[in-house]
């Protein structure tokens, strides 16, 4: 019978990545890349929301803290305006915040629930923001007003969202996906069990906004597409499993310009897939501790994720004295995320 691990001890940095410097001092629950400039926003179990302003010199790239905020308590989410002038943080105290970075500004409170706030994006054809909950719930709110335009009853907590204009898809617990056409948002477009047997932890809509990605615990990645027509297209595939142990899929993230996609997992490592050739385009080598969030800059020239404890295994398992949390910078190659034919196939459609 496999086991749910933790990775296996050994090289914090085994793919050699670049270091962010004075990251959180506890586990990191999301990174966010501005839209306009690599602007890179971390938020984490220790209260803070933290943005680096990193530079890219030739095959090196450097990192500087600019600036950073606190709730009351963790926060497990973050998102960024189109603009790239102002961030949104939410979390356990059950708020989200709105954050002008470029006037140096207080953070102000624009969204509110009755649980965690879970998940958080900007949605800039709409010009709201929408907040996901463990309250069962999903707010739209228009940043001036403290009332939210729109509640959605969801049918369980939110565990992940994901936004491609017009697309909207939701993850909840008990295996719930809920699809929403944002042309209609106060209507469910269509409501499907995932097509993994387990908990759902993170979900990725298509670029071209047929489809999206979902990934659960159980080391499995869905590929699901909206049309029926399509549906012969479905299918789910094995990752971030050993020969014994069996890791949650923590994070999904499509490369901006070629539409390949990564995925991070708590065995520590990433990986480079293209879902049209169903195949694996780059492994990385596995990290000493999970990977619980990662992000693409706006064109796909960086890559970042966080190398921390993930609690998976809960408090016994963890140790303050080596539990650093690190966040680390990728550059990928094109050999990397550039989409190639399967061996042995033409290019006929």
């Amino acid at each position: 019978m496999a086991t749910f691990g933790a990775a296996p001890a050994g090289n914090h940095n085994p793919n050699k990545s670049f270091e962010v410097i004075q990251p959180p001092s506890d586990s990191v629950s999301s990174l966010s890349f501005s839209p306009r400039a690599n602007h890179l926003v971390a938020t984490s179990w220790d209260n803070q929301v933290r943005c680096w302003e990193l530079t890219r010199n030739g095959a090196s790239v450097t990192s500087v803290p600019k600036a950073s905020i606190s709730h009351d308590q963790p926060v497990l989410c973050s998102a960024w305006k189109d603009d790239g002038t102002t961030v949104f943080s939410g979390g356990c105290d059950k708020q989200a915040k709105m954050w002008s970075l470029m006037s140096g500004g207080q953070p102000v409170t624009v969204a509110m629930h009755d649980a965690p706030i879970k998940e958080i994006a900007w949605i800039p054809e709409m010009n709201v923001l929408v907040t996901g909950s463990w309250d069962k719930t999903l707010k739209y709110w228009d940043t001036r007003q403290s009332n939210p335009v729109h509640t959605q009853q969801l049918p369980e907590r939110c565990r992940a969202l994901t936004v491609r204009h017009p697309l909207m898809v939701v993850a909840t617990a008990d295996r719930h996906l809920i699809v929403f056409n944002l042309q209609n948002p106060q209507i469910e477009f269509k409501r499907i069990p995932s097509p993994l047997k387990y908990q759902t932890r993170c979900v990725a809509a298509f670029p071209d906004q047929q489809g999206f990605l979902v990934g659960s615990i159980e080391g499995r990645v869905g590929v699901h597409h909206l049309d029926e027509s399509q549906s012969s297209r479905n299918f789910t595939f094995k990752c971030h499993r050993d020969t014994t142990e069996i890791y949650s899929v923590n994070s999904l993230n499509f490369h901006p310009v070629h539409h390949t996609f990564a995925t991070a997992g708590s065995d520590g490592a990433f990986n480079f897939w293209d879902k049209d050739s169903k195949q694996r385009l780059k492994a990385m080598s596995r990290c000493s501790q999970p990977i619980p969030c990662s992000a693409f800059n706006n064109d796909g020239t960086l890559y970042a994720y966080s190398v921390c404890y993930d609690w998976s295994k809960g408090a016994e398992n963890h140790n303050p004295a080596t539990a650093k949390t690190y966040i680390f910078l990728h550059l990928p190659q094109e050999s990397e995320v550039k989409p190639k034919p399967r061996v042995g196939t033409t290019n006929r459609k």
